[in-house]
């Protein structure tokens, strides 16, 4: 399980990808998981596509469609699911050309709470119009599985 502490994989190294998904990449070295940001993708010869953003109805003005889309980009490294639909986003609050964002983990102990932080800060800052993101984590009401979305449930088979 990943603790959220930097490590430095060596060149060369045999590494297992295991989620591609979003904007990050979790892999298997030496027995142990780690996510390589999208920042770093050319380092395992990938790359991220970056964000698109449809028009929005409210040009100017930061759409909340569109941070909503951002947050669907960022995927817990371990689950195969965005963090938005598995319910970790409790709150998303747009104020002129700033959000704040109150989020949670899947378990309160999860080392990867800061990292998960600063990748949604990253893809929530690609929004049109946007110049600043605060993201808090927070543990109540704590996380259950009933706070995921119906897809959701049905990917991870746990309806």
């Amino acid at each position: 399980m990943p603790t959220g502490d930097p490590i430095t994989i060596p060149g060369g190294a045999f590494i297992t990808l295991t989620q591609t998904l979003g904007g990050s990449f979790t892999v298997v070295v030496n027995g142990n998981m780690a996510r390589i940001a999208g920042a770093d993708a050319d380092a395992i010869g990938l790359s991220v596509e970056p964000l698109t953003f449809t028009d929005s109805n409210t040009p100017n003005v930061v759409d909340e469609a569109h941070v909503w889309h951002a947050l669907r980009s960022v995927y817990d490294p371990e689950i195969p699911v965005n963090i938005a639909d598995l319910g970790l986003i409790y709150a998303v609050r747009i104020e002129a050309d700033k959000v704040d964002i109150d989020m949670t983990l899947t378990a309160p102990g999860c080392g990867m709470g800061p990292v998960l932080i600063e990748e949604v800060k990253d893809r929530v800052r690609q929004v049109p119009h946007l110049i600043d993101v605060e993201v808090a984590l927070v543990f109540e009401p704590p996380w259950s599985r009933d706070m995921m979305t119906e897809e959701a449930q049905l990917e991870l088979g746990v309806f």
